[in-house]
């Protein structure tokens, strides 16, 4: 297995890899290059979003500035919304449904050190480069959800359609659908029932 591989299945890696260093410096610059930009440059901007995302760059809405890991493991549905500084951790997929709304400041992490503090210490690699190990887990957003400022949302977490994150939560497990959730850690407080 690759380490590209083996970072999408959820397994250790070294993030050190040759072919994951070179689309992550493709994504940073990319990132760069958007939130360069003036918000009123909307083709500009879609321009350098196709670059991740092909046509689907038609259906969201980044307000800027962003960052990303690497894009292209990052999938929107239509309708998405992101206020400014969405930060977006992709070593495994995560997926957005469709009409999410992202508030200020969030954070979507799927990469996560061991626990062990000897399977996390530094190394030098077989090609001399010091890195460390890491793996990821994906992270899920149903439709129709909005996440609320400055959350964080974690590795392996699923938020089921139609939720609320309330703002500065830390979300360390699944919420299931249709909840309002809010907290650190992040916890239901109530269902959201339908009018």
């Amino acid at each position: 297995m690759t380490e590209k591989e083996k970072m999408l299945a959820g397994a250790l890696y070294d993030a050190s890899d040759s072919e994951l260093a070179e689309l992550r410096k493709t994504a940073h610059n990319l990132c760069k290059d958007y939130n360069d930009t003036y918000e009123d440059e909307r083709e500009k901007r879609l321009q350098i979003m196709r670059k991740f995302w092909g046509d689907r760059a038609e259906d969201i809405y980044l307000q800027g500035p962003i960052q990303f890991d690497y894009g292209v493991f990052t999938t929107f549905g239509k309708g998405f919304y992101a206020n400014f500084n969405l930060t977006v951790l992709d070593c495994c997929p995560v997926i957005f449904g469709e009409n999410v709304f992202v508030g200020p400041n969030c954070t979507f992490a799927t990469p996560i050190h061991p626990m062990s503090a000897e399977e996390r210490k530094p190394y030098v690699n077989a090609k001399g480069v010091m890195t460390c190990r890491e793996y990821a887990k994906p992270v899920t957003v149903g439709d129709n959800c909005w996440i609320a400022s400055n959350a964080v949302i974690c590795a392996g977490v699923t938020i089921g359609e139609g939720c609320v994150i309330g703002a500065g939560s830390v979300v360390t497990r699944d919420i299931p659908p249709h909840s309002f959730a809010a907290g650190n850690p992040c916890r239901v407080i109530r269902k959201i029932e339908h009018t």
